[in-house]
């Protein structure tokens, strides 16, 4: 007769229990020391080991040939306990006899001593299904039992368990079993029956275990009838996962914004019979995966559902941040919870998806966050710079706010002077005169600071922001690099810093680049200087005079100051 693969390949001794080496070799010492107690309590999530660790001790106190802490397998004690022939060793299910009237049962047969081994072993699975009568019945003889009776416990519901029994008992708690662990027994299993294994279907059965080995076996013998050589295309198939290709397809199309996509992979689904309240949550256990896997690639590996690949949940998990998973998240399991009360499924669904495409259509505070993570992470890899808006034909003939517009040369080019109008021609000592007088009229004028993109001092804050590659943050050096966004104006005390908006302001402060341009600023001019931000441009101020012909003529006028003309 056939027997089910997790139950051929349950373990026999302690050294054959997989991933949970903290707790077989404590209680290996303790049967080779003597030191055992007299109840002990396995916790732990289901297929990890608890009953098989509890079989295993009750052989090993009882084992007539001992070695070095595991049972012999071999003396008539393991034999008959093995084979449930000795009655002295009792495995019970609590979930069937958790009344009161049952435990007094067994209070009352434990007194006596075995008949065929040393000591009387009572092994109570899924204990937390006792009710609270049979608990309180339990706990005067679990707290002082005989020296021939031994308790071991075992539960997957830890909380549910009283203090009190707790109090009384030696816990130990199974942890659940990494991946690889699970993939190394299953090709241990797979290579003693005679089974070809391929690692890509172990690596996909140890993920879909979820941490229990028993899970596994149990996978791998049902993935066995459907071909010769388990493949993972073969477990695909026979455990009905190819479907998590077409959820990870319309993530794709969610993440690039396709809406018409993401609609059409919904109806194919649809008309394969996919259940919506299915599609959902298969769609949040994948973006959970993606999330944990983000948040922690190496301790979170335990936690994932086991159904994507690691390849998958990587690309994903770059291609989203955090804060966008979140709100992803959350919009999913706000429709799921609305889909009970739903009277058509299928298009609340599909406002869900077109939700998830287009982020401008939820302005919910998750999804404002989302967006503004999303900005501030373009803007600090360099990869995104705000755009002027496009000028219409009115704002190119009348600028009288003079804001420079997106059509506008750039400031770094110099802008040809304005044409002067025609003078008639005077005589050469009047004429000498008259430029002596508008020289020393422009002389008496209070000097103006010059700003950038003007003059001479041009070259010089070009230069200036050159030397800061590297020393600010991409987005702060971004932003200087633009004179469309900041105009620099170096006047006696401080730098003036104008910006066209607060935003590009708030990024400036946040890159803390005051104290860099402060520091690099005495470094470039030569004296101390403070940096000062202010919202706006800086007032029109007067181009520069370029020396031509004109100002040989003006130094020859200069040793004409004190002639007068009659």
């Amino acid at each position: 007769m056939y027997q089910a693969l997790y139950r051929k390949w349950r373990p026999r001794q302690f050294d054959d229990v997989v991933g949970q080496g903290h707790i077989t070799d404590t209680l290996k010492r303790q049967v080779e020391l003597g030191r055992l107690s007299h109840a002990y309590l396995f916790t732990g999530t289901r297929g990890t080991g608890k009953t098989s660790c509890a079989k295993i001790l009750s052989k090993a106190i009882n084992c007539e040939h001992p070695q070095q802490g595991n049972p012999c397998n071999q003396c008539a004690s393991c034999v008959g306990i093995d084979s449930g022939a000795i009655l002295d060793v009792l495995e019970l299910d609590a979930a069937s006899n958790n009344g009161v009237d049952q435990v007094r049962a067994l209070r009352d047969e434990a007194v006596y001593t075995p008949a065929a081994v040393k000591k009387r072993v009572y092994i109570i699975d899924e204990v937390h299904m006792l009710s609270t009568p049979a608990f309180n019945a339990l706990l005067k003889i679990l707290e002082e039992p005989p020296e021939h009776l031994m308790f071991i416990l075992a539960t997957t519901e830890l909380h549910k368990v009283p203090a009190t029994i707790k109090s009384r008992c030696q816990q130990f708690s199974f942890k659940r079993i990494l991946p690889q662990e699970i993939e190394l027994r299953l090709h241990y299993v797979a290579e003693q029956e005679g089974l070809r294994l391929t690692d890509d279907a172990a690596s996909l059965l140890a993920r879909l275990a979820e941490g229990g080995l028993r899970d596994a076996l149990s996978l791998l013998d049902q993935c066995i009838g459907a071909s010769e050589e388990v493949t993972e295309e073969t477990v695909l198939q026979v455990l009905g996962l190819a479907g998590n290709l077409e959820i990870s397809r319309m993530l794709e199309y969610m993440i690039a914004g396709d809406v018409s996509q993401t609609l059409a992979q919904l109806a194919k689904l649809y008309r394969e019979g996919k259940d919506m309240s299915a599609l959902l949550g298969e769609l949040s256990a994948l973006l959970r995966d993606v999330l944990l896997y983000r948040t922690a690639p190496q301790g979170g590996e335990a936690l994932l559902s086991g159904g994507y690949e690691e390849g998958t949940l990587r690309l994903f998990a770059k291609r989203l941040n955090s804060a966008e998973l979140y709100q992803m998240l959350s919009v999913l399991q706000q429709a799921s919870a609305e889909l009970v009360r739903s009277s058509n499924r299928r298009t609340d669904v599909e406002l869900c998806l077109i939700k998830l495409c287009e982020r401008t259509l939820s302005a919910t505070p998750e999804a404002l966050l989302a967006r503004i993570t999303r900005l501030e992470q373009q803007l600090t890899q360099g990869e995104f710079t705000p755009s002027q808006p496009k000028p219409s034909q009115n704002d190119r003939t009348q600028r009288d706010d003079h804001k420079p517009m997106a059509e506008d040369p750039p400031w770094d080019v110099p802008v040809p002077p304005a044409p002067q109008p025609k003078v008639p021609p005077v005589p050469s000592v009047q004429r000498e005169e008259t430029l002596v007088k508008n020289q020393r009229a422009e002389t008496v004028q209070s000097p103006l600071p010059v700003a950038v993109g003007q003059g001479k001092s041009q070259a010089d804050f070009k230069q200036f922001v050159a030397g800061l590659r590297g020393k600010l943050m991409p987005s702060a050096y971004t932003f200087l690099a633009k004179p469309s966004f900041v105009t620099g104006v170096f006047e006696e005390q401080a730098l003036m810093l104008y910006v066209d908006s607060d935003m590009t302001k708030n990024i400036l402060i946040k890159a803390n680049a005051q104290d860099i341009l402060a520091q690099e600023a005495e470094r470039f001019t030569g004296r101390k200087l403070q940096v000062h931000l202010h919202v706006g441009k800086p007032e029109e101020l007067p181009s520069p005079k370029t020396e031509d012909k004109l100002t040989d003529l003006l130094k020859l006028g200069q040793q004409f100051d004190n002639i007068t003309i009659r």
